[in-house]
């Protein structure tokens, strides 16, 4: 690494650099010199078209050595500093670099097959590799849409969203232009509050009543707080609630956790909360920090009745002609579709939380796109949505309601570059300076409004017959052989 410093100290005068033993300097980069050889061809044409042959014949092999040499020059400095930028970055990068590749090897040895199409490179791992994945062997590509702009709460947004489904990006990108057309949609924020279920063993029954009581007790809501809300300057604990089952008992704490999604800090103030009860209940065993009573990645009547993270509702009221004309469908026909497909179909399946077209496929995408915890998509997706046509059948009121939204903007992967851009083109990048937790909802009430979107449309796909045939024509894969949706 000196000696290429050195180097370039030297040829500081070409580079553009101005240094002590140079103190005026000529830029040469590849674009300038480009540019130079364009002047110097103009200039050997106008030679030629005066007819000053000898002249040309004396300076043309001269000017073409002086401009391929600077070229070439050109290209080495850009080396150079590339290659010195990349010594600069911290030994931890360099260390990881070298452990992806230590990783990509040995897999090779073992199983035979290389990861020749696994990309591993411009990607920093000093911070994926420390925290996020272990062991790193790469990173997978997908494609970020952005629908919109989805008029939500008098802002507009657009949406980014990593997926590889054709249609679903353009098909929340005309709900969206459906609720802009109708004057935007409206959210409501209900509750945030992240939750963590551990589970103890007392002696008897009787004394898991005693905890009972003695957690739920509100005179005591304002100590436990204070022990609880000691794990993090986020951390605040709102309620327990607990339940028995045996003489087993299972504590749900509350806590908001300012912008992030906030598991870390739940277990961390739970743990703290566990070690203050064994002073006064001694005979206590903790099973475990976590239980089944948490229901984390998985649907739950839990969460579909109490929610967890952040539940919110957001609703719009779409004009009669703008279903006619952006749907190509009827208001009695949407109605009597979500009616059937959604509440009696799901009720017919036994789904729990599934009251939806796909508003998965909306929360997936968005959660890839921002760096949320993927298997959170479980309870996040859980959705009811809401048809009825209103103002004498002229207007469709529509809405969705998602209890248990687990989202955050600091932490995790939305520290990464690509996720955190996608965060910034929403406005949610990192923590509220102003109101702590406040990006973090907005992310919430933003979700929401694209599955409210992505709903409409779908379920007009549907009323209208029109859901097969854009399938057919646009969700093909070219690389198995078919041209417009044609096997």
């Amino acid at each position: 690494m000196g000696s290429r410093r050195r180097f370039l100290s030297r040829l500081s005068f070409f580079s553009g650099e101005k240094n002590r033993r140079s103190p005026f300097a000529f830029p040469v980069s590849v674009r300038r010199t480009k540019l130079l050889l364009s002047i110097l061809i103009l200039v050997a044409s106008l030679l030629h078209l005066l007819g000053l042959r000898e002249t040309l014949a004396v300076i043309a092999p001269l000017v073409y050595c002086l401009g391929f040499s600077t070229f070439l020059l050109a290209k080495f400095i850009a080396f150079l500093r590339e290659k010195e930028r990349d010594d600069e970055r911290s030994p931890l990068q360099a260390d990881c670099k070298r452990a992806v590749l230590i990783h990509r090897e040995t897999l090779r040895r073992i199983t035979g097959r290389g990861l020749v199409d696994l990309p591993h490179h411009g990607f920093d791992y000093s911070y994926s590799s420390e925290w996020l994945c272990e062991p790193t062997v790469g990173y997978v590509q997908l494609p970020v849409g952005v629908p919109g702009p989805l008029l939500l709460d008098g802002s507009q947004y657009y949406v980014p969203m990593a997926t590889t489904e054709g249609c679903l990006v353009a098909s929340v990108s005309r709900g969206c232009k459906a609720i802009a057309l109708s004057g935007g949609a409206t959210s409501v924020l209900l509750r945030d509050g992240m939750t963590l279920m551990p589970v103890v063993r007392l002696p008897s029954v009787g004394r898991a009543a005693e905890l009972k009581t003695f957690l739920e007790n509100p005179n005591n809501l304002e100590t436990l707080a204070e022990v609880f809300n000691s794990a993090s300057r986020f951390a605040k604990l709102q309620e327990i609630k607990c339940a028995m089952a045996g003489r087993s008992l299972y504590m749900r704490f509350r806590c908001g956790t300012g912008d992030a999604m906030g598991m870390d800090i739940v277990s961390e103030g739970v743990q703290i909360v566990l070690d203050y009860l064994l002073n006064n209940f001694n005979d206590m065993e903790v099973i475990s920090t976590s239980s089944k009573f948490l229901s984390e990645n998985k649907p739950a009547a839990m969460n579909w009745k109490e929610g967890c993270g952040k539940s919110v509702v957001c609703e719009a009221i779409i004009k009669e002609e703008v279903v006619k004309e952006v749907f190509k469908t009827n208001i009695p026909a949407l109605v009597e579709l979500n009616k059937i497909k959604n509440l009696a179909g799901s009720a017919v399946a036994g789904s729990l939380g599934g009251f939806n077209a796909h508003a998965g496929n909306i929360t997936s995408a968005i959660f890839i796109a921002t760096g949320q915890d993927l298997a959170a998509n479980v309870e996040s997706s859980q959705c009811i949505t809401m048809m009825e046509a209103v103002n004498d059948g002229k207007e469709l009121h529509v809405s969705v309601t998602l209890p248990s939204i687990a989202v955050g903007t600091v932490g995790g992967a939305t520290e990464l570059a690509s996720q955190t851009a996608c965060l910034d083109l929403l406005g949610v990048v990192g923590e509220s300076l102003e109101s702590p937790g406040a990006n973090s909802g907005q992310l919430a009430t933003i979700i929401a409004g694209a599955v409210l979107a992505g709903e409409i449309s779908l379920l007009s796909a549907l009323a209208a017959g029109h859901l097969v045939n854009s399938h057919m024509k646009y969700n093909r894969s070219l690389r198995r052989g078919t041209k417009n949706g044609q096997l």
